[in-house]
């Protein structure tokens, strides 16, 4: 597909987010952004136009439907439907279940789960009354490698991120035969500001666990601009195709081969 297109991206300010969005910049695609960090989105909008895209900032909250359906309308106002919706917003609270924050799991909850699916109740609508010159339509739902591995001191992370790919399944099964493709892009470690306000020391006591459940085999991580190629590959298929999923992961640091002599 080389139509240009108009795409919606959660969580847009920084991260896979924010690389995902100079991507389809550099295709020249009206990308519409949102995210609660409404400074930061604009250096994001800054660098969509500059590689050749139409950018649109909008600060959006995905855990709160009025945020939600005010920032698509904004965006209806200016260029019509979105045709394009990419679900990236996401967090994570790390600890064990057993001393975990209610309000972190909730926030959990509405942000990862939650917000994806009242995002693409919202874009469903207008993309299921476009014409058929702007389909199909696309729906990519952002998700992680914890839904095959599920990390001890992750668990609304694991369960959310897990639920979300459902989701996608649901979704794909109610639209089919109506111009709209679902994709997930289950992402491995990638490099971002995600863990930013985590407090210190957490991700390394949490990391102390994880080898002995086969989980982290090495620590080589990817760049958000490597995650935001794959989303690109799926948005940009011919339309008699779609790709279901899309795992993405870094390759392991080579290694001498050679068994050492003592």
């Amino acid at each position: 597909m080389s139509k240009n297109r108009t795409v919606a991206i959660t969580g847009a300010s920084s991260g896979i987010g924010r690389a995902t969005a100079i991507a389809l910049g550099t295709l020249g695609w009206t990308v519409a952004i949102g995210s609660r960090r409404a400074d930061v989105l604009q250096a994001t909008a800054a660098a969509v136009d500059a590689a050749g895209g139409r950018a649109i900032a909008i600060p959006l909250d995905v855990t709160e439907p009025q945020s939600i359906d005010d920032f698509f309308g904004a965006i209806e106002q200016v260029v019509g439907p979105v045709d394009a919706l990419v679900n990236n917003a996401g967090i994570a609270s790390p600890g064990y279940l057993v001393e975990a924050d209610p309000a972190g799991l909730s926030a959990e909850l509405a942000t990862n789960l939650l917000g994806p699916l009242l995002c693409t109740r919202r874009a469903l609508g207008p993309m299921l009354d476009l014409p058929e010159n702007r389909k199909p339509c696309d729906i990519v739902f952002v998700t992680s490698d914890v839904t095959r591995y599920p990390r001890p001191g992750m668990i609304g992370y694991s369960a959310s991120k897990a639920a979300l790919e459902t989701v996608a399944q649901v979704v794909a099964m109610e639209v089919e035969g109506r111009g709209i493709r679902t994709t997930v892009v289950r992402v491995g470690p990638t490099l971002t500001d995600f863990a930013a306000a985590w407090e210190p020391g957490a991700y390394e006591h949490l990391v102390r666990d994880w080898p002995r459940f086969g989980i982290q085999r090495h620590y080589e991580t990817m760049k958000p601009e490597d995650v935001a190629a794959a989303i690109v590959h799926a948005l940009t298929r011919p339309a008699h195709m779609r790709i279901e999923v899309i795992e993405v992961q870094p390759v392991a640091p080579n290694s001498d081969p050679t068994p050492s002599v003592s």
